[in-house]
């Protein structure tokens, strides 16, 4: 009995989709076990399918990238927590330097990949100015009430939080000078609260 057309055309693209989230599945679980920059060979191996394959889903690496890049933005938006800009300074800190360890640990090994092709990759560079935006975005409705009673140091204030709470300021506190997850949370709300605190 022949399958009706329709059938078979929906059975292609769902096939399809999966050998494309299979691709980007593989290619992140590489990246998190430390392969900055995989190749299309052990992307190919760890999916399970040919090298051909990847590449006639992705035309080339910058297509790979902006599905992947896609994935990582997703995931950092999903540890996005909303923050009551009401609460006390203190509160507010502490959920603030929760939240950004939380993402940055999470999106560590993507950053160490990416900063090795942004100079070469719109897409990566796209990402990362998605991540400026979102950080920025974050420390400016958290610290509503202080951005707004800075007055004329307002910018300055806003990109201090920003480089407080961004990840080459976490990267250099966990890898320049070694520090774990609690002491670099510790500078990060040091660093907040003598911005922050009334002067």
């Amino acid at each position: 009995m022949a399958v009706p057309r329709q059938h078979n055309t929906d059975g292609r693209i769902a096939r399809g989709e999966r050998t494309r989230d299979a691709i980007v599945a593989a290619h992140t679980e590489l990246v998190r076990e430390g392969v900055l920059k995989p190749t299309g060979k052990a992307i190919a191996e760890r999916a399970g399918i040919s090298l051909r394959t990847v590449w006639l889903n992705y035309k080339d690496l910058e297509a790979l990238l902006v599905a992947t890049t896609g994935y990582w933005l997703e995931a950092d938006l999903e540890l996005r927590v909303s923050i009551d800009a009401d609460l006390p300074l203190e509160e507010r800190i502490e959920a603030y330097v929760a939240m950004r360890v939380a993402r940055l640990e999470h999106l560590a090994p993507a950053a160490r990949s990416a900063a090795l092709g942004e100079p070469f990759s719109a897409a990566l560079q796209e990402s990362r100015r998605q991540h400026v935006d979102r950080v920025q975005g974050d420390a400016d409705e958290v610290f509503a009430q202080e951005v707004a009673a800075a007055g004329e140091r307002r910018e300055v204030l806003r990109k201090a939080l920003f480089i407080a709470s961004s990840w080459p300021s976490w990267s250099s506190l966990r890898h320049d000078f070694g520090l774990g997850v609690e002491e670099s949370a510790d500078v990060m709300r040091s660093t907040l609260t003598t911005l922050l605190r009334p002067q």
